[in-house]
């Protein structure tokens, strides 16, 4: 039997932040295990886009948090600040300027601009049905692979131990706490600590336990679009009139997802069987809210389409935290397609959980995070919720 302190359950993004933080803050043996290859489920699908506006407070600041994070890693991570922007109705206009009031007060830079000002930045917009947007000059994208690579390097230069190709059968338990895992090869592999940060295959491994973790394979399509010109380092846009967000995606190319989940029970899928590609409707459809949203593009058509399964608990937040009863055991999952942005952060708060018991950050109370809200009522909801879009938070 090899003996570890810790074993972190998933090579994501998520994994591979808890273990760099971990490692780098001097916690004996890490561990981290991957059933395929790193980066391979959720992590490689992400659209990558750099933003901290979120209606939850701390999940703000942890998207705030992580910036400095990829700033650092540059180019290595594909970063690209070309702003951010979030643009609304005029049934949108309060919670907007409730929002940036509240990312101004955690000290995020952020601004409220006027439609004019948005058509200067994006010269191709049609912004006559916008009534209020926000700018995000240090907003942008990057690539979630690239960064889940580089967070997986620096947790092996602090010592962490990483195993792709192999999966967890089971969390081991002796009496009311954790002792390790068991992998499906038959082998034994103790720890104190266990870290679950297996997306929606968390589901599983928890309920094993007796644990129930409500979360759902939520599928997600995006399409590339090819603008027929040119594109220069344009923001990323969060259409809340529309309801889809859109980014550059290389020379004269456009990613376009959906921010209407109106239809969720009718997209959950089981993320390792689901169709990778577009149905025609939802070409359509994106193809017609792309066409009134930006009228400038003078010959725009599909080149490929793709589609990522995010996992959703019932407030579209994570779970990030341990688990009542059983002790050494984290719960880190749920993030619904926005662990991206907030992944150092959440390593970094792993890490004071593990090391300190408590978060170390008084804008990230760990209380939010907790497993047992569900059970006990009382969801993790956006302070200013957007009309026809809670779910972006």
């Amino acid at each position: 039997m090899t003996r570890q302190k810790a074993v972190v359950i998933g090579g994501g993004l998520i994994g591979l932040a808890v273990a760099r933080s971990l490692a780098g803050r001097g916690f004996g043996d890490v561990l981290v295990l991957e059933r395929h290859a790193l980066a391979g489920g959720g992590t490689g699908k992400s659209s990558g886009i750099v933003r901290a506006h979120y209606g939850v407070p701390s999940i703000a600041a942890m998207a705030w948090r992580s910036l400095p994070v990829l700033e650092e890693l540059g180019d290595d991570v594909g970063l690209r600040q070309v702003g951010y922007t979030v643009i609304v109705g005029e049934e949108n206009v309060g919670p907007l300027k409730d929002n940036i009031a509240m990312h101004q007060a955690l000290g995020i830079e952020v601004d409220l601009i006027d439609a004019d000002q948005l058509a200067a930045m994006w010269p191709m917009m049609h912004t006559g049905d916008v009534a209020l947007a926000a700018y995000e000059p240090r907003g942008g994208f990057a690539d979630a692979t690239q960064l889940a690579l580089q967070l997986g390097r620096r947790a092996r230069d602090h010592g962490a131990t990483v195993r792709q190709n192999t999966p967890v059968a089971r969390i081991l338990t002796d009496g009311d706490a954790v002792s390790g895992v068991e992998l499906e090869s038959g082998e034994i592999v103790e720890a104190d600590v266990v870290v679950v940060a297996a997306g929606w295959w968390s589901k599983k491994l928890m309920a094993d336990l007796g644990i129930d973790f409500p979360v759902e394979g939520y599928r997600s399509e995006l399409l590339i679009v090819d603008a027929g010109m040119p594109l220069p380092d344009l923001p990323v846009v969060s259409d809340l009139v529309s309801l889809q967000y859109c980014r550059i995606e290389g020379s004269g190319q456009f990613l376009v997802g959906n921010s209407d989940h109106a239809d969720f029970s009718h997209k959950l899928v089981d993320p390792d069987r689901y169709s990778n590609v577009a149905s025609e409707a939802s070409i359509e459809g994106y193809a017609e809210k792309l066409m009134h949203r930006f009228p400038g593009f003078p010959d725009p058509s599909v080149t490929h389409t793709y589609a990522g399964v995010y996992d959703v608990p019932p407030d579209w937040n994570p779970v990030i935290g341990p688990v009542d009863g059983v002790d050494g055991l984290v719960l880190c999952a749920g993030f619904a397609g926005h662990g991206f942005k907030i992944s150092p952060a959440v390593g970094d708060l792993v890490a004071d959980l593990v090391l300190e018991g408590d978060s170390t950050d008084p804008d990230v109370p760990a209380s939010d995070f907790r497993l047992e809200r569900f059970a006990e009522g009382r969801p993790l909801n956006s302070l200013h919720p957007y009309v026809g879009a809670g779910e972006m938070r």
